[in-house]
């Protein structure tokens, strides 16, 4: 008898769980011994690990009933995974998806400031839509996705531990275990059950804006921690994912999604150690990479991904596609990829098209196109997956969010992220023996990474990018600031501000925090490592303090390392902070010594990645730096002196421009994006989407090239209510050279929507210091929903008024009527011969 079918004749049972039928009907036609095993065994909570053989072999009976009575349409249904803000649970109920996602800054009802009972409330929601059979769906409890890579970090108040990196740093298996195991549980908390983690790439050139997700530079390392963090992941019930599939931390010039020239040996060799443990620990998903192979993207490459992964290496689990991936393979679109459904992607993320892709996947399959044993294949693999972790027999996600509630940011679980901050220190210099620091001391403590737990918890925090927090939005964190102070402070010592310098207090040390400031993907890329080239904002700093006579201590918060051999010189001793996430305490526990004198912590960090001599490659940009001051393994020890002799301090790439990029994919360092209306000007923009207090101004992130690369900017001030969208920063930016050399502000954009009202351009010199113009005619030229590039001359701004020598605010558009446009690019620079240069309007009151 079919299973299904029956279950569907049943009326008093289809509002059940699908599970109970499955099992029931499995118990009473011979097929119990499997399924009541795993049922027994995960009403307890969690399997023990398994092997891929033996995990698949463990569910196949169980498998083979379910697709017996399922229809091509609820099979194509299963391989789709949307994400929350384009699916509702009547979509999952009528389409029978198999999974969700929340993308990083995706919530609840686009709420960033979800509760715990508001994922859950729309996980039981997900649910319940997914195991409704009374409109003939299968009744197969979905799956819902989340990018966890550092703790629970979509969610305010989790736990937030130090990156792949700084755990790479700490080189202790167990300990990122534990964080799997606490991840997982703060995950479920929620009612989601599928983790995108861990990554085990293998970052070779720092510049990838990934390195960070990497454990180390060494294969070795990387493969001693992915079989332990599968282990006690899916121990919890949570769906691990390997990722990415393969070679992205390899790619030429360091490039995001780039291109990894090496031989399948090599590439195995020096990037499959990863996939190799994970899959022995029985790994239950891997996601494919964006990266290309020899210039073809892996999404679509059959060999990598069914010859190599699913043959070769044994895979038995789901291969789930990258956001969009499946659009990126050479004559595929992001809803219509033949080739890389046949190549070996099961779950395909495609977080909005995902209703035409249905589609396009059943035409496919009637036509041949792709073949039923492929579907067939991806079906069995995705259910295997949902029997083994527990979905199939777990009930509402509520009910299992109930016994975790209490893990979210508990005391457990920080204690754990603060040994995980104690151990990725790494002490590069020490002149002297000068740390750790004596408690009782008088310091000063400065810098932007100082006090900003967004900062020091990088992307991936809350945001997709990590931009846009505060530290109201990490209840229970500590900033590195607060944990010195707490110490400082009990001790008898003082911590002084830069504040406090105007009454030339007594100082035996000056800390200075500084790094990167939150990034993920390709908006992290760089094009050299060298730190500040421009700028050299924090060098400046330490040489105020080092000329003042005071002993100077470089804290380097970083996602990876970079060429600051300046930085290194100025300074007395220099740690280097690895993202440490919410226990800011844990650098205070190490950098300050018990009252006795000893250490409280020793520093046990050692470097997971080469430490950089040079910017660049010497002798191939195109190559990683080759020369290294440090190697892997390299860390002093507490109170151990080094006395570093002076470093070159000349860069291999010279900077020839002063031209800035300002926006491109993401908002770039120092500035910042805001939104404003009367009731608040000044609404930092903190999620992918967001609204001004009034409503007047809205912005959206979408995919324009890559992911969440552009911004849709509306006005709706309906010719009666001002609102505003700039670019500001705290530190005043000096433009005039730029402005001398008849540099332009350069903008690619799009209109949407026409203005109804005059639209004002500014560029702020510390307001009402400004320079303005009237860009309506501009806008209005601009043919409907086609891309420009578009040129304001520096010198307009200038001539209205803009001191080019001081702008803190390069880009402000307002107007009070209505218009929509899209922005991908702005940039200060002296070479637009791309653009079209526009003449110099003046404001509309003028």
């Amino acid at each position: 008898m079919n299973l299904l079918r029956h279950h569907q004749k049943i009326s008093s049972l289809s509002r059940f769980p699908f599970w109970m039928v499955v099992l029931s009907g499995l118990i009473t036609f011979g097929l119990a011994g499997c399924a009541k095993d795993a049922a027994d065994e995960l009403a307890t909570g969690a399997l023990p690990a398994e092997s891929e053989a033996q995990f698949a072999g463990r569910y196949k009976d169980a498998v083979d009933e379910v697709m017996a009575s399922m229809t091509l349409e609820q099979k194509i249904g299963q391989m789709i995974q949307g994400e929350i803000k384009h699916v509702t649970p009547e979509d999952v109920r009528k389409y029978g998806l198999g999974s969700v996602l929340n993308g990083g800054g995706s919530f609840p009802d686009k709420n960033r400031h979800a509760t715990l009972e508001d994922w859950q409330q729309l996980a039981d929601a997900y649910y319940r839509a997914s195991v409704d059979t009374s409109g003939g769906g299968a009744g197969i409890p979905l799956t819902w996705g989340t990018d966890a890579v550092h703790g629970h970090s979509n969610v305010i108040g989790t736990t937030l531990f130090p990156h792949n990196i700084g755990l790479g740093a700490a080189n202790d298996p167990a300990l990122v275990a534990a964080i799997a195991a606490a991840t997982a549980k703060e995950t479920l908390a929620t009612g989601i059950d599928w983790i995108f983690a861990p990554t085990v790439a293998v970052a070779k050139d720092y510049r990838w804006g990934r390195a960070y997700e990497s454990y180390s530079s060494d294969p070795v390392r990387v493969g001693s921690y992915a079989g332990d963090f599968v282990t006690a992941m899916q121990g919890e019930g949570v769906i691990a994912t390997a990722k990415h599939f393969i070679g992205d931390g390899g790619t030429y010039q360091g490039d995001d999604q780039g291109d990894t020239r090496l031989s399948l040996e090599a590439l195995l060799s020096e990037h499959g150690a990863g996939y190799e443990s994970a899959i022995e620990s029985g790994v239950w998903s891997v996601m494919a990479s964006f990266n290309s192979w020899h210039g073809e993207k892996v999404h679509g490459n059959r060999e990598l991904l069914t010859d190599v992964l699913k043959g070769k290496m044994g895979f038995q689990g789901m291969v789930v596609s990258d956001w969009n991936g499946i659009g990126q393979v050479r004559g595929c679109k992001d809803d219509d990829c033949v080739q890389a459904v046949n190549a070996g992607i099961d779950m395909i993320m495609i977080p909005e098209d995902w209703k035409s892709l249905y589609h396009n996947m059943l035409r496919q399959v009637r036509s041949g196109e792709i073949p039923m044993e492929r579907i067939d294949d991806a079906v069995r693999r995705i259910l295997t997956v949902k029997f083994a972790s527990g979905l199939m027999t777990r009930g509402l996600p509520s009910e299992t969010a109930a016994k975790h509630v209490d893990s979210v940011g508990s005391a457990e679980h920080r204690a754990i992220a603060r040994t995980a901050v104690r151990k990725s220190l790494v002490l590069l210099k020490n002149e002297e023996g000068l740390l750790p620091l004596d408690p009782g001391g008088r310091y000063l403590l400065v810098g932007p990474a100082a006090d900003d737990i967004g900062r020091q918890s990088g992307g991936w925090t809350i945001s997709w990018q990590g931009t846009g927090n505060e530290n109201a939005d990490f209840p229970g964190a500590t900033s590195i600031r607060g944990g010195f102070a707490e110490q400082i402070e009990a001790a008898g010592g003082v911590l002084y501000t830069e504040g406090d310098l105007d009454s030339n207090p007594e100082i035996d040390a000056v800390i200075v925090a500084y790094g990167e400031a939150p990034y993920a993907e390709g908006q992290g890329d760089i094009q050299s490592l060298a730190w500040q080239q421009q700028s050299q904002t924090d060098l400046k700093v330490l040489q105020r303090f080092a000329e003042a006579g005071y002993p100077v201590v470089s804290l380097f918060v970083t996602g990876r390392p970079r060429w600051v051999n300046a930085e290194l010189n100025a300074s007395d001793a220099f740690v280097v902070a690895w993202l440490p996430g919410s226990e800011g305490g844990g650098v205070a526990d190490v950098m300050l010594r018990a009252a006795d004198g000893s250490p409280q912590y020793d520093f046990v960090g050692r470097l997971p990645m080469a430490w950089p001599a040079h910017d660049i490659n010497a002798d191939d940009a195109n190559l990683p730096v080759a020369k290294h001051l440090f190697p892997v393994g390299y860390g002093l020890s507490a109170g151990e002196a080094s006395q570093l002799a002076q470093l070159d301090e000349t860069p291999v790439g010279a900077v020839t421009s002063e031209a800035m990029m300002v926006f491109a994919g993401g908002i770039k360092e120092p500035w910042s994006l805001y939104i404003g209306d009367q009731a608040d000007w000044a609404v930092p923009i903190t999620s992918a989407v967001q609204t001004s207090v009034n409503g007047v101004v809205a912005i959206e992130s979408f995919d324009y090239r890559v992911q969440e690369d552009a911004r849709r900017i509306e006005f709706s001030g309906g010719g009666v209510q001002e609102g505003q969208f700039f670019i500001d920063s705290d530190v005043a930016t000096d433009l005039s050279k730029l402005a001398e050399e008849g540099g332009a502000l350069v903008m690619e954009m799009r209109v949407s929507e026409q203005p109804t009202a005059p639209v004002s351009l500014r560029m702020d010199c510390g307001y009402p210091c400004s320079g303005e113009m009237d860009i309506s005619p501009m806008l209005a030229g601009l043919l409907p929903n086609v891309w420009k590039r578009v040129a304001y001359p520096l010198a307009c701004f200038e001539n209205a008024g803009t001191d080019m020598s001081a702008v803190d605010v390069p880009f402000l558009l307002v107007t009070a009527g209505n218009l929509g446009f899209d922005l991908a690019e702005i940039s200060i620079n002296d070479e637009f011969d791309d653009a079209e240069l526009q003449a110099c309007d003046v404001t509309p009151d003028e």
